[in-house]
């Protein structure tokens, strides 16, 4: 009669691993809960094509902004732009691309507080993805006509990570007359909202 085959021990080795693993996996699930809403959105994969801010409005004390910005591009039409021509005006510098759908939501109000601010405050565009023709006919849709400079390469994105969080589109900088951030917006640029922000800074002594 055939004795009864062992009844086989557990790899001691593969024990180890599991309970690394799952060691490591406990602090990993804690720390997801206070995960960063805008790398939450960029974890899950939902292809919206672009991450949301929310909404939220932060502004800088005068005695805390820091330095001037340091960015230059060349538009479209290709003109220079650069950052140091902005000193002793409010600038307003919009990060954008036309399939965004927050950014089709707020473009009008950018484009009446460009019109109504015309004498006092410089817009500009930084569009993150499109080439020339798809920003050109987004602009003709809302009736924008400041200039914007396209920034596929992240070079721009990359100067402002400071207050521009990495796919954070639509993301909104009121930049003050001595060129230092003064508010942000990340999300939709609410049109009451960001026309106090301007207001304020153009009130502000250089």
């Amino acid at each position: 009669m055939p004795l009864p085959s062992p009844v086989p021990r557990p790899d001691r080795r593969a024990l180890l691993r599991y309970a690394v693993v799952l060691a490591a996996a406990v602090p990993l699930a804690a720390c997801s809960a206070a995960e960063d809403p805008l790398a939450a959105q960029a974890r899950a994969g939902n292809n919206k094509n672009y991450i949301a801010g929310d909404g939220s409005v932060e502004e800088y004390a005068q005695d805390s902004r820091g330095e001037a910005v340091r960015v230059s591009g060349t538009t479209y039409d290709g003109d220079a732009v650069d950052s140091a021509d902005w000193v002793g005006q409010v600038t307003v510098l919009n990060f954008w691309y036309a399939a965004c759908a927050p950014c089709r939501v707020e473009a009008p109000h950018l484009a009446e507080l460009n019109a109504e601010f015309a004498d006092e405050v410089r817009f500009v565009g930084v569009n993150v993805r499109d080439e020339q023709a798809t920003a050109a006919a987004f602009e003709r849709t809302f009736g924008i006509d400041y200039p914007s400079m396209p920034d596929r390469d992240g070079a721009i994105l990359l100067a402002m990570t400071d207050f521009v969080p990495p796919q954070a589109v639509p993301t909104t900088l009121v930049i003050d007359k001595r060129g230092r951030v003064a508010a942000r917006i990340l999300g939709v640029a609410e049109k009451s909202t960001l026309k106090t922000l301007i207001a304020d800074r153009v009130a502000e002594t250089a």
